[in-house]
């Protein structure tokens, strides 16, 4: 039987259109075989080459004097200073998890970490964002169990702390869940490992895991939509085994010590075909395989599964001459394979052998560097109107306590709990906070790490949405003690060929340049993940900001928890009771909409620049920022977190209800001792301050509307998760 015609029909099974494939036809000069088919769709689906993306994501501040390496690499890296540098990234891993939630998630955290790893860092922390469907969908508590449990199994088997993140539920995600990973390392600032190959004739090697059919056709999967038959699918799901990545992390590091390598990257998504072009392409070489030489764990894999297998744990490198005896001994001492497969050639082409026969014979770039760019048409999502709102007779304290039970707010530790946040003993501040803290190891300073997004903010407005990500991030670092050094962000829409959802796409994107602008706060690595729907029905727009900040004194660092009674809770920022998109009207008054609270980031920059000078000077030790709920909702967390009660007076000319659940943005509640220096360097620098209350008591009190006790407040705020998850 000769090899498969084909036909418009496979064509379009792979993810390719009829544009796309005339432009293939051109590189080639010729048909292309399924092998070569298999490698264009993967290279060119919208997960590797960002072809609807690319040109918006341009516009985004990527450099800083501490920027080391920006976005095109596996991970960006800043310097820490001392001789350090900080590598990072945040990934999504959305449509496998939506199929497989266990080994979805669980491939998603152990993809993140090969990211950080192939740049010569330790990793040294993990995050996650999730967003999941309404509480009430049939899978929902499935989707939920079996995300937070693959999470937990590799991070916690392969040694690595889970730190923070975020999860929030709503009936957007119902048929298209969210499962974003960020990982973090430390290096030596001098060490940095990149993906260029470089040296014709120089090795290629295989090392890690044996390839395997699992993940073919994994880069095509999650640059499509779902429909009803997204079980399917679950064949294109990868499978995991943190305790090989384990071994493969310090067999990669034992070898990044000497100076055999010459470059490094990750077989991700697309497998061998993306490391193999991308290495190629950054060298600007070609490159020579012969795929009967790459190991396999199941018989009779052809040229095609080979290139296009997802198998997890395995990594591609380029050696110097010479160093393959060492290098292998290496990996062999750790138990992993180890197999030379290539070499570099200077004919520009990547060049597969398979059975004896050549099995694909392509030009490199023009598969890398010339792959489709679209200026997709979009347009504007409308401004939403204010919806009438009757406040009066509101029952502050029931309403309290109705939002702190609910899920949006409701305590995450039934899924923190799972997670090991304590190994390698260098956390310093536990997930619950603003933003987690972790030591740079056998020092005194710190790194504060976070992920933010509020969707239901960007959908009503995506420019404003962008921009209050970017500020909500850099403010839970400031709130923290930290300075803000750079992002990640994990840009997660529907299907950009709709130009209403293209549209939510470039306004978040422009909201985000500007704030990163404006708070000198680079983009330097991310991920874009398209196509997030089913049968038509898109999620909220979800840019996800995975933020990093420096400590330079961990005995400075903040706690959310009020430090004693007796303490003066002062209000930093401006209070203009901003109720359009709170939380206090959808889950309360169930009248949903209006703008979201608009982002001042000349204010925010001067506002957190002053928090964390008090910070920085030891005026300030308890400190939590402002989002979703508002000022009330802010100051239940730090009694919450401390035990410590609090009573707060709403100001004489305010609405109540607006003051205290507003969402006004670019705010901090900092509890001190003695509030005349907050004060004075407040009214020094321009900046709204007031005393809003002071700590105390067993209860939370508004003056003039009641008390509820600390105890009550906390049964609503931890039963929700654990009764949820119990089940009917």
């Amino acid at each position: 039987m000769g090899p498969p015609v084909i036909t418009p029909e496979i064509v379009a099974e792979h993810g390719l259109s009829g544009d796309e494939y005339a432009r293939l036809l051109d590189i080639l000069g010729r048909e292309p075989n399924m092998v070569e088919l298999g490698i264009a769709s993967a290279m060119w689906s919208e997960h590797c080459s960002y072809k609807s993306s690319r040109a918006w994501l341009a516009t985004l501040p990527t450099e800083a004097p501490w920027v080391i390496c920006g976005p095109g690499e596996n991970a960006g890296v800043v310097d820490i200073e001392d001789g350090k540098a900080a590598v990072f990234k945040i990934e999504s891993h959305n449509h496998p998890s939506f199929i497989e939630p266990y080994q979805g998630a669980a491939t998603g955290v152990g993809g993140i970490l090969r990211d950080v790893f192939t740049m010569g860092a330790r990793p040294v922390a993990v995050l996650n964002a999730l967003r999941f469907g309404s509480p009430d969908h049939p899978r929902t508590r499935h989707l939920v169990s079996g995300v937070v449990s693959g999470i937990g199994g590799y991070g916690n088997c392969i040694g690595i702390p889970t730190v923070g993140g975020e999860t929030e539920f709503d009936p957007a995600y119902d048929g298209n869940i969210l499962v974003n990973a960020m990982a973090v390392g430390i290096a030596d600032a001098d060490r940095i490992f990149y993906a260029r190959a470089t040296g014709i004739g120089n090795a290629v090697v295989y090392v890690g895991s044996k390839t395997g059919r699992d993940g073919i056709h994994g880069a095509t999967m999650a640059s499509a939509t779902f429909d009803a038959d997204a079980e399917a699918k679950r064949p294109t799901v990868q499978v995991g085994d943190p305790f090989t990545e384990k071994l493969l992390l310090e067999a990669c590091l034992e070898l990044m010590a000497t100076d055999a390598i010459v470059a490094i990257q990750d077989m991700g998504a697309a497998g061998l075909t993306s490391s193999a072009l991308e290495m190629a392409s950054k060298g600007g070489v070609g490159i020579a395989l012969d795929l009967d030489l790459v190991p396999t764990r199941e018989a009779g894999m052809n040229a095609y599964e080979i290139m296009l297998s997802e198998s997890q744990e395995r990594m591609l490198m380029v050696l110097r001459p010479d160093a393959e005896d060492a290098a292998e001994r290496i990996f062999r001492k750790w138990g992993l394979d180890f197999a030379v497969i290539g070499r570099l050639t200077d004919t520009g082409r990547v060049v597969l052998r398979h059975g004896g026969e050549t099995a694909a014979d392509i030009p490199v770039d023009p598969l890398v560097e010339a792959a489709p760019r679209y200026r997709r048409p979009h347009v504007p999502t409308p401004p939403p109107a204010m919806p009438g709102v009757e406040t009066a007779g509101l029952a502050l304290l029931d309403a309290l306590e109705r939002l702190m039970g609910a899920p949006h707010l409701a305590s995450r530790r039934w899924i923190w709990e799972q997670y090991d946040h304590m190994v390698m003993g260098d956390t310093v501040v536990r997930p619950g906070g603003d933003a987690a803290v972790v030591r740079i190891h056998g020092t005194s300073r710190g790194i504060a790490l976070t992920t933010d997004c509020t969707p239901r903010y960007c959908a009503a407005d995506p420019r404003e949405g962008g921009r209050q990500a970017v500020a909500e991030a850099w403010r839970n670092l400031v709130a923290a003690g930290a300075r803000p050094l750079a992002l990640t962000d994990n840009l997660n829409f529907g299907d950009p060929e709709r130009p209403e959802i293209m549209g939510q796409l470039v306004g978040c994107i422009e909201g985000i340049g500007e704030a990163c602008r404006a708070l000198d706060f680079p983009v330097v690595s991310g991920n874009v993940s398209l196509y997030n729907e089913t049968d038509g029905r898109a999620i909220l727009p979800t840019p996800a900001i995975g933020g990093l900040g420096l400590l330079d004194d961990l005995s400075r660092r903040t706690s959310v928890g009020f430090a004693a009674a007796g303490h003066e809770i002062v209000a930093i920022g401006g209070t203009a009771g901003h109720l359009g998109q709170s939380l206090l009207l959808r889950d309360v008054l169930e009248t949903p909409g209006g703008p979201p609270p608009p982002v001042d980031l000349e204010a925010e920059r001067r506002n957190g620049l002053l928090v964390r000078g008090l910070i920085e000077d030891g005026v300030v030790a308890v400190c939590h920022d402002v989002s979703d709920g508002g000022l009330l909702v802010a100051v239940a967390e730090m009694a919450l977190a401390s035990g410590i009660g609090a009573e707060i007076a709403p100001p004489p000319e305010t609405d109540p209800p607006a003051w205290l659940f507003g969402e006004d943005q670019g705010r901090y509640l900092v509890a001190v001792a003695d509030p005349a220096p907050v004060l004075d360097a407040a009214a020094s620098s321009g900046v709204p301050a007031a005393p809003i209350g002071r700590t105390g008591g067993a209860a939370l009190t508004v003056s003039g509307h009641g008390h509820i006790s600390l105890a009550r407040l906390r049964e609503a705020h931890e039963a929700w998760f654990p009764r949820f998850m119990a089940g009917p």
